[in-house]
């Protein structure tokens, strides 16, 4: 594959050498060039500045813009680094990475820690599992009572909260997480190791249902 030499493609903000990509992620050169083709499809899916803005990340995640989710906008949050709201081709890499099935769950663990960590304080609260709890169901179009949801993250503290003071750092995820470890199962994309073949059939969370 040659995308990455062309005058084009060097041409893109954010442009890095695939080699480079490839030596910093668990992607392969040509896996890079494969999300080379999807980052081009993406970030012209709405603006065709060279950039993945918001709305086109939902459109990667759920195949419908107007689709909105808490999960998705902390994923494209802590993808952009920057606080700019958009994201760069060699971000998109490295940051898509952390769902690759050869990166290692501690740092699989220390990024869904963040997902949960909605205000960036250090520890996950009561409300903020709810709210998470409440925007993964809503992902999986799952439907559960107020007071089921409750017994969800009341369980879930009394199990998690070690310390025993109303929060989860990040020690007490990790062990609640080793006990559980279902709990970072949407942190692996498989596809991500079949993007030579699957492209450009290939799309982030495919088993989610058009709707």
């Amino acid at each position: 594959m040659g995308c990455y030499h062309s005058k084009s493609a060097r041409k893109v903000l954010g442009y890095e050498d695939p080699a480079v990509l490839a030596s910093e992620t668990p992607f392969t050169v040509n896996e890079v060039e494969a999300l080379f083709e999807l980052f081009k499809k993406l970030s012209s899916s709405i603006i065709d500045d060279g950039f993945i803005h918001k709305e086109e990340f939902h459109l990667a995640l759920f195949r419908n813009s107007k689709k909105k989710n808490l999960f998705a906008d902390r994923v494209f949050d802590l993808f952009d680094v920057e606080h700019n709201g958009v994201i760069k081709f060699g971000k998109f890499v490295r940051s898509l990475s952390i769902f690759h099935p050869n990166t290692p769950d501690a740092d699989k663990i220390a990024f869904a820690f963040k997902l949960y960590d909605l205000r960036g304080t250090g520890f996950i609260e009561q409300e903020e599992l709810k709210e998470m709890v409440l925007a993964l169901l809503g992902e999986s179009d799952l439907v559960l009572s107020d007071d089921v949801v409750e017994t969800i993250v009341n369980k879930t503290f009394l199990e998690a909260d070690s310390k025993g003071d109303g929060k989860i750092d990040l020690e007490e995820w990790k062990e609640f997480v080793a006990k559980n470890p279902s709990l970072i199962k949407n942190m692996t994309l498989p596809y991500l190791t079949e993007l030579t073949l699957a492209f450009p059939s290939f799309v982030l969370y495919s088993e989610v249902e058009e709707s």
